[in-house]
């Protein structure tokens, strides 16, 4: 069939909106018809150095089923769904509840199947894809029962789809690893799409929450949200979201005795003190997706927000998906796509 796709013709390019062949799904493939589409740091990251072009991204969908291979029965046509990342299901992390892990990450950024075929074309040329095991920067995409979660019809789509990824991550670093107690502190470093969903979360948990970030507009926003404005030391909790060395430091700096530092920013390599680290008992977590289970975990999350305690759509600003590139460049917390 002929869809939309943003295409990105060689590392670093700019996302071109062309017409692209997808296949019909397989027994094991879901089709959705895209209907919003989260922009997040990854994709962006990923486009720069990514070398089997031509690329279609996009990992934080959001859409209604259209059809469903044979061997498909989480979901069904008309099904409204949120797309998320992929895992095999198989293996000891994904039997363990933890498939943010799973042994089989290539399944995420291959750009291909499994077998090394991809599912898209254009004059006959093949065309990479299944990123995250969607490529939802598209009219359609192909997903799989393991990244594809239900959610009610009545969820908007532009706030269902950084449910996905984005909010996932946040949120999940505060309720599904830190899991702080209400009254303790938790300190956000970084107040982007991932930031701003853990500072939502810790508010919902009841604790004080910290932020720092070095926009103004990013810092009073996470004060509306329910952060408060203090000195930052002597917190329970950091949630890095800046892969920042020197962030990375201050947010350890600002841990108090058997405090924990999550890493959720992309980090190449920091230097730590290691002396800190050792005599005050710090624990480091290393975060992905929340550590989250999407089947569940996300519509924990739509609930939170049916509750008022977790106002996404104060991160996201909507943008036509045939400008995709302008807002990839718009510096907008969560850059959301609108399909018509």
């Amino acid at each position: 069939m002929r869809i939309r796709a943003a295409v990105v013709e060689e590392p670093g390019g700019a996302f071109v909106v062309a017409d692209v062949e997808l296949e019909e799904p397989r027994a094991d493939e879901i089709l959705v018809r895209v209907t919003a589409a989260g922009i997040c740091h990854t994709d962006l990251a990923m486009r720069r150095g990514w070398t089997r072009t031509p690329m279609v991204f996009g990992h934080e969908g959001a859409g209604v089923v259209e059809a469903v291979g044979a061997e498909v029965s989480a979901v069904s046509p008309g099904d409204t769904v949120c797309l998320t990342f992929r895992s095999c299901g198989a293996c000891e992390q994904c039997g363990a509840g933890h498939p943010a892990y799973c042994l089989r990450s290539d399944l995420n950024a291959r750009g291909t199947r499994s077998d090394g075929s991809t599912p898209h074309s254009r004059g006959g040329r093949a065309v990479y894809g299944n990123f995250f095991g969607q490529s939802s920067f598209a009219t359609y995409a192909l997903a799989y029962e393991s990244n594809t979660v239900k959610v009610p019809a009545g969820l908007p789509a532009a706030l269902a789809a950084p449910l996905g990824c984005s909010v996932q991550t946040g949120a999940g670093t505060v309720f599904t690893v830190l899991r702080p107690e209400k009254g303790e502190t938790v300190a956000v470093l970084g107040a982007g799409a991932v930031g701003l969903s853990a500072v939502m979360a810790a508010v919902a948990a009841g604790c004080e929450v910290l932020v720092v970030d070095r926009v103004a507009e990013r810092r009073d926003l996470a004060l509306e949200l329910g952060a408060v404005d203090r000195k930052l030391a002597g917190v329970h909790y950091v949630v890095d979201t800046t892969g920042r060395p020197e962030v990375i430091d201050e947010g350890l700096r600002a841990l108090r005795r058997r405090g924990t530092l999550a890493l959720v920013g992309l980090v190449g390599r920091a230097e730590l003190d290691l002396a800190t680290v050792l005599y005050n008992g710090i624990r480091l977590r290393g975060v992905i997706e929340g550590d989250a289970t999407p089947a569940g975990f996300i519509p924990y999350l739509v609930d939170l927000h049916r509750q008022g305690r977790l106002p996404v759509e104060r991160l996201i600003t909507e943008f036509p998906f045939d400008e995709i590139e302008i807002a990839a460049r718009s510096g907008t917390i969560k850059p959301v796509l609108t399909f018509r």
